[in-house]
């Protein structure tokens, strides 16, 4: 079934036709969830990666990959100014974006002036951490919009806790990603994975995926699959699928001491039988 949700690459494309992805976070203390997310998006695929951090992170950002395209932002926080900037020297053919992987905001409107923009120009969203914010879901109705909250998260975003149940737990992802005419994916050790029509259920039961980032990770896997697909239900599933089998297959070889890097290392192995090419 995922198979069928992962487009198939054209022998003659060229760079770009595969997918531009712009991630957005970072902050003073979690320099590295943007970094995971960007890495996690060029495995899966996607051509070319924009990372935007903090001013504060750009240089660690940039010695740690070769392959990430750093953009500055021009303070330490998002601001309306820092937004402003960055819309302006935002390339104008990007597919898809992730924001909010340790990204510390100063003001919530900024987050909110960043997200209608991106709409605005059809760019396909995947939204995680500190960009899950109540405000924000008045602009995703009935867009390409896929948010990524773990139970904390939901609750912070939609007002109520998943419950354990695991029937009420569906009910309930169900109920708001149709309500908000989004995509829900609820973390946990069985993502749900909603658009209040079709739900889809990922059993990942991987313990060790337990540690820092392997959130990030996700959220970039996500980003990179909306960037070649318009289907942000069939995205979501792909990609909370793909960093299961990629968790799983790092815990197979380094049982519970793994790394949110080593389960990078992972996904372009496990997205190897997915491959197709016309």
């Amino acid at each position: 079934m995922v198979k069928k949700f992962i487009p198939s690459r054209k022998s003659s494309s060229r760079k770009g036709d595969n997918g531009i992805v712009l991630v957005v976070g970072g902050s003073y203390i979690y320099h590295g969830a943007p970094v995971l997310s960007s890495i996690a998006a060029l495995k899966c695929g996607t051509d070319l990666v924009y990372t935007c951090v903090p001013k504060i992170n750009v240089s660690p950002t940039r010695a740690i990959s070769p392959n990430l395209i750093v953009i500055p932002l021009v303070d330490q926080k998002l601001t309306r100014g820092a937004v402003n900037k960055l819309v302006g020297v935002l390339p104008l053919n990007l597919d898809s974006a992730t924001i909010g992987m340790g990204l510390a905001i100063q003001d919530r409107n900024s987050l909110l002036q960043l997200v209608k923009s991106l709409l605005d120009r059809d760019v396909r969203l995947s939204l995680d951490a500190s960009a899950l914010v109540p405000e924000i879901l008045p602009l995703l109705k009935d867009k390409n919009v896929v948010v990524t909250p773990h139970a904390g998260e939901f609750k912070h975003l939609f007002g109520e806790s998943p419950p354990n149940a695991k029937i009420q737990r569906i009910k309930l992802v169900e109920k708001y990603a149709k309500d908000h005419g989004i995509t829900i994916l609820l973390k946990g050790p069985t993502d749900i994975i909603s658009n209040g029509k079709i739900t889809y259920l990922n059993e990942t039961k991987t313990p060790a995926m337990t540690v820092g980032g392997s959130g990030d990770v996700l959220s970039g896997l996500v980003a990179g699959m909306l960037s070649k697909s318009r289907n942000a239900l069939e995205c979501a599933a792909a990609a909370a699928f793909i960093n299961g089998l990629a968790g799983k297959s790092a815990q197979k070889k380094l049982g519970l001491h793994l790394t949110s890097t080593d389960i990078l290392d992972e996904i372009p192995y496990v997205m190897k039988p997915f491959d197709k090419i016309v």
